[in-house]
Order: structure tokens, then sequence, then C-alpha cells
């Protein structure tokens, strides 16, 4: 079924996952001011076609797209947004992100102010923001909230009168309200959605006549709670089950992968995006996080980008879900028992990590219950930095528990790249040093799970991390961070 718009094969987005400050950027942290740069110069120089705009620490809503603009009105001009380029709002989820929960009605309220500042200034009826993101969905009336308060709240609440014998309706007033309707999008991050997929999904659309529906699958959550390893797999079960609902329904399906840098958290870089790209064949869109963008040369970059552009969409690889979610929940239970230990260096290097934009925490899925209480982490970018910096790839967590069968049992369930080629390139920042600063049982678990593959280890790295790790252990804090830097610069992303 053929539709009649553009549906972007990548996704910039804001995750500060840099280590490289961009060009652009006043200082080594961006603001505001330089995100919309950013947009302008994402769709202009770079050839991404879309922009992921998140609000959480953001300028005041309605002024996104009239700033954007004002950087090239030509360009716009002949590039409208929503025609050949987008910017997609992430929205905060009022059910989990209370705070930022009387912010979504703001934000489906700016909407229509989008709409009237391109018809005003191009004289053009296209509809420059139509869909918004809601994160850690977990079922259909997550969704329907927000489909429908926009309809219902925004778009026919402009045809109600304001008081008893006046006859002025709020669209008389302030104008008419467009688009009529908005499309949302699920962010999956977690193992029971991410396993119903197609029934949130499937529910979700039962009762709307849409054109598609695209579908966004987190990668870095799944990975910080369940392992890399798992987070993979979890996803060729969602992305196979997507592709079902798809065939039975009649309704095209376009998923988003978010995807980062790091090997924990996707493995997604110009210099292998080609064959990522390949591994999940039926993805639509795939983010573009900000080590992809600012850590690598520029031409390489654009060129990247362009192979994405031009990568044909394809089938889901086939997955044995039974033998898939074996591996899941055996590695998943492991992984959990190593994560109090290492929690301690996380959340002791966390402080030292250095940010690159301005903004408010986002509110993570992490906790695991223990005799003393729960065990915090932050968010997955500086989980992989603290990790990374003392030479402990994360990827490594958890694998020890698989015997000769399950890992021949992987080679098929694990995309291209596979599995090895994965976990090759990950410890090629691994730097046995580490294992001094963890206990007897700890040591000997990462040990066993540095063996699977051969490797060759990153020299330079590895003397990084053993300054940093002597640091720790002499309690020298002074130049910690600009050992993170260090390390981070040779990886070409910070987490």
């Amino acid at each position: 079924m053929a539709i009649s718009r553009k549906i972007p094969r990548c996704m910039s987005t804001q995750h500060p996952d840099n280590v490289t400050p961009p060009p652009f950027s006043s200082s080594g942290i961006m603001s505001g001011d330089d995100e919309i740069l950013e947009a302008y110069l994402v769709y202009s120089q770079l050839g991404c076609q879309e922009q992921m705009w998140d609000f959480e620490g953001k300028k005041a809503v309605p002024w996104v797209v009239s700033e954007l603009l004002s950087k090239d009105q030509d360009f716009f001009k002949k590039h409208p947004l929503g025609k050949d380029v987008f910017l997609t709002f992430r929205i905060p989820n009022p059910e989990v992100e209370r705070t930022e929960a009387k912010l979504v009605p703001e934000i489906l309220a700016s909407i229509p102010r989008c709409y009237d500042t391109v018809e005003a200034v191009y004289g053009t009826n296209i509809a420059p923001v139509f869909e918004v993101i809601l994160p850690l969905t977990t079922a259909a009336q997550q969704l329907n909230r927000v489909y429908y308060y926009y309809r219902n709240f925004v778009v026919q609440k402009s045809d109600e009168t304001f008081s008893p014998g006046d006859p002025m309706t709020v669209k008389q007033w302030l104008g008419e309200s467009r688009p009529e309707r908005i499309n949302v999008i699920p962010l999956l991050e977690d193992y029971a959605s991410l396993l119903n997929a197609d029934n949130i999904v499937a529910d979700y659309l039962k009762d709307k006549e849409l054109e598609y529906q695209r579908v966004f699958l987190a990668r870095s959550d799944p990975a910080l709670n369940y392992s890399s390893l798992s987070a993979v797999l979890l996803l060729n079960i969602a992305l196979q089950r997507l592709d079902r609902l798809e065939k039975k329904i009649g309704i095209p399906i376009y998923p988003i992968l978010g995807v980062g840098s790091a090997p924990f958290r996707g493995n997604f870089k110009p210099s292998n995006a080609k064959e990522a790209v390949k591994g999940y064949q039926s993805c639509q869109t795939f983010t573009i996080q900000s080590a992809f963008k600012y850590d690598w040369p520029s031409d390489v970059v654009t060129q990247a980008v362009k192979e994405i552009n031009s990568a044909p969409r394809g089938s889901p690889i086939y997955v044995d879900e039974e033998k898939a979610l074996a591996i899941v929940d055996k590695v998943i239970a492991h992984y959990q028992q190593q994560i109090p230990e290492t929690a301690y260096w996380v959340n002791y290097l966390s402080p030292f990590i250095p940010q690159r934009r301005l903004r408010k925490l986002h509110i993570g899925l992490f906790g695991y219950a223990r005799s003393s209480g729960g065990v915090q982490l932050p968010r997955a970018i500086p989980f992989c930095a603290a990790l990374y910096s003392i030479g402990l790839p994360p990827e490594l967590l958890g694998l020890y528990v698989l015997d000769k069968r399950e890992l021949r049992d992987i080679q098929e369930l694990y995309p291209s790249p596979h599995f090895e080629e994965d976990l090759r390139e990950a410890l090629r920042f691994y730097n046995p040093r580490c294992l001094s600063l963890l206990s007897p049982d700890l040591r000997k678990q990462i040990e066993k799970a540095a063996g699977i593959v051969s490797y060759e280890p990153d020299r330079e790295h590895m003397d990084i991390t053993s300054h940093i790790v002597d640091c720790l252990q002499k309690a020298r804090m002074a130049h910690i961070t600009e050992g993170i830097e260090k390390a981070a610069r040779v990886r070409r992303f910070l987490g």
C-alpha cells in the first residue's frame, strides 16, 4: 500500500553521546539556540530528513518553528517543513513524568500555532508538525489520550462559544486549528511493552482509519535494564511481531530504531551504518545521535547518511521466539545480579562525566530491589561512559552464563553485524585492569565473558583507562574528567 508522504530513513536526535562539541556551538554544552541551529544544519548540510524535538528543558513551545524558519527562509521554501523535512515532537508521558504533565497540553496547543506560522510565511497549507512521540508507552490507551486530547480539546473546542448571548466561537476569535488530527508514535522501552508491541499498536489502530503507523523501539533503556544482548533479541521479536501485524491488518507499520554509537546502545556509527541498517532490514527510520554527527569527519557523516537514505527496506530476520526468550530471561537474571556492584562505580564516576547539552534529567526505568534498598543508576549514556572509562565494556555484563549451545543459537537470533562482531568491537575497549576494582566473583564472570571471542585491544584506550583506574584506587580525582574525555575521543563516543 503506497502512502502519500515520505517516511524518513534518518531521524536526528539530541542524545548527548558525543565527546566533540559541534563546530557551531558557543561552548562545550549546547544551548536551546544551538539546538535550533543544529536542526537547520541537520536538514541543509547533513541530508537528514527528520529532527526529533524533545521538549524537556527547551524554549517556550510556540516559538520553535518560527525560530527554525528564521535560520534560512529560502531553504524552507524549497524544502517545506512537513513535506520534504520533518520536525517531530517528543512529549513527556503525563502518567509517568508527573512534573512535566501540564507541559503536554501546551505542546499540543502549539501545533496549530506552528501551522499558522508556516502559512503566514509561505502561504502554504502544509502542516509543519503533525506527529508526536510518546515515551514510556505501555498501552494503547495512553496513545489514545494524546490523540483524542488533541482532536477533542484543541481542534473541536474551537467550535464552542464563550458564554450565553455571545455568538462568537473560539474559531472565529482565534482562527481555525489545523491540522485536524495528529499521529501519535509509541516509544516502547521496557520488556513487556516490546513483547506486546503488536497488540498495543493493533489496539490503538482499531477505531481509526490511518494511512500508516510509526512505532519507535528503544535500544538504550532496554540494554540498561536487561543487558545489551537481551535488548537486541527483544527488538528482533518485536520487529517480527509488528511485521506479522502489518500483513494481517494491511496498514503500513514503519518501525523507528533508537540506536546510539556505543556497542552497548546499538553500535550505530558512520563506519558501520550500512551494515547495521542491513541487520535491521524492516526498520524504516534510524536515529542519528550526537556522536554519529560530531565525533566523525563531516564528509564521512554525510556519506553515511546518504547510504542510509538510499538503502532499501526489507523484511525482519526470522526469530525463534521461544529460543530467544529463554536466552533473554536467563541473561537478564544474571545481568541484574551484577548491577548492584557495578552501580557503585557508575554512580561514583557519573559526576565527572562531561555534559554536552543543557537538559533536565529524564525519568528512567532503572531500579533493582536489594536488601539494603533500591539501586539507582543514571541514564544509559553516563552508565556507558562510566564503565568504558574504567575499561569495563557493559556489553560483557550477563554473558558469562551462556553455554556453547546458546552461543551457537545467538548467531541465528542476532542481526548483522553479528553478535561476535559487536562483542569484538566492544572488547577493543576492555582493560583487564578494571578487574582490580571488582569482587572476586564478578571478576571471574567478566573474565569468562571476555573469553567468548578473540579481540585486538586498543592500546591507546587501554593506557588512558589504566590511568583512570590508578586515580580511582588512589582517590586522585583532579584529572578524572580529562581522562574520561581522552578515552571517549579514542572510541568516538562518550557513552
